[in-house]
């Protein structure tokens, strides 16, 4: 398992080089025993080639893909994504005000101008939990209002709507959010605004997520069919047996994966190339724990508010209820007043008739008695 690779990389160093550069240089060491121990093998194992280069490392996927040094890489993979062909004129600078105050497991975010004007943010996202649509939504205002205001300005008087171009957000996803996940056999999700009447309008934001944990899955242990499907795997396939696979059916990898394998050669710079990478990890996953701590405390703040709302609605039918029931007993209290009032007279009238029966008898008797005499 180990050597695979090394029968189409020779210049892959063995365990053993690799750690006696390290040790012999003081300054390594201490960088090394500063990692982690499944660091330190992660580190070993792809310098090693056990396992590929993570090419979705920012500064990996640069030293590949960036298109300062090397333009058709990029090119090529964008045409294939984007379904036209890409020839891309220049590299803009991020947005860095945006970048510093997203908190967010974000890898990379290269920002290129395309040949017809266009512009495309690619994105790689480690956790896309904290990437909703509402995110790409604002990162794609923000593309196209820096378009729109360098072209205005370019060409003042003679500028019209017609001259700015689509912008691209391309986001690809290490981990994928939950409304992926309810799309197991789909992994290239192209999104565009469309009119529910038929007419057509020249919309100029277009959307690209691609979920790589779902493409990793459809992938595992078969061969990939097309150039685009190939990208992919390049970048986020890591075991010996697929990326073999890929090299075999497409040739074209293999000076990449050569130009990795001669990057792990030089251990100070990939050493530094890879604590850059653990640094930034370690400063998003603080980030990703606290948004996640917070939307937790956000979600039972909720929940308590929701209780605290059903405990009132519920005390307030109570009170209704309370209110219903004491309007009753006073209606009864009334009804038994005014039977209480109608037995009091029934009483007095039989009494009454009880004395007047009393007079009666005590007549009939005194006139009996005179009868007789």
């Amino acid at each position: 398992m180990q050597n695979r690779l090394k029968e189409y990389f020779p210049m892959i160093r063995e365990r053993s080089e690799v750690l006696a550069g390290i040790y012999e240089n003081r300054q390594l060491l201490t960088v090394f025993n500063g990692w982690q121990t499944e660091q330190q093998e992660e580190f070993l194992d792809f310098c090693t080639g056990v396992r590929g280069v993570k090419l979705l490392y920012d500064s990996f996927f640069k030293e590949i893909m960036n298109p300062e040094y090397d333009a058709g890489r990029l090119e090529n993979f964008l045409s294939g994504l984007l379904k036209q062909q890409v020839k891309i004129v220049k590299v803009l600078p991020n947005d860095s005000v945006r970048i510093a105050a997203e908190h967010s497991l974000l890898i990379t975010d290269l920002v290129v101008e395309l040949e017809d004007g266009s512009l495309a943010n690619i994105e790689i996202q480690k956790i896309g939990y904290l990437f909703p649509g509402e995110r790409a939504s604002c990162y794609s205002a923000d593309l196209l209002l820096r378009q729109y205001k360098r072209v205005r300005d370019e060409r003042k008087k003679k500028f019209r709507y017609q001259d700015i171009k689509p912008v691209y957000t391309i986001v690809l996803f290490e981990q994928s959010p939950k409304e992926f996940q309810q799309f197991q056999d789909i992994y290239l999700h192209y999104i565009e605004p469309k009119s529910d009447s038929g007419i057509s309008l020249n919309l100029l934001q277009k959307f690209l997520f691609v979920p790589l944990d779902i493409f990793r899955k459809i992938y595992h242990n078969k061969r990939v069919t097309d150039r685009v499907d190939a990208w992919l795997a390049f970048l986020c396939m890591d075991e010996p047996e697929d990326i073999i696979r890929l090299i075999t059916d497409y040739p074209e990898f293999k000076p990449m994966y050569e130009e990795m394998y001669r990057l792990c050669m030089d251990t100070e710079k990939i050493m530094g190339l890879f604590s850059k990478e653990l640094e930034i990890l370690d400063e998003n996953t603080v980030q990703y724990m606290m948004d996640v701590m917070q939307d937790e405390i956000n979600d039972h703040k909720a929940a308590i508010e929701e209780m605290n709302n059903i405990m009132e609605e519920r005390q307030n039918t109570i009170n209704e209820q309370n209110e219903t029931i004491n309007y009753q007993q006073s209606k009864i209290n009334y009804q038994q007043s005014k039977i209480n009032d109608q037995q009091s007279k029934i009483d007095a009238q039989q009494k009454q008739l009880t004395e007047k029966e009393s007079v009666i008898q005590a007549l009939q008797k005194r006139i009996e008695e005179l009868e007789r005499k």
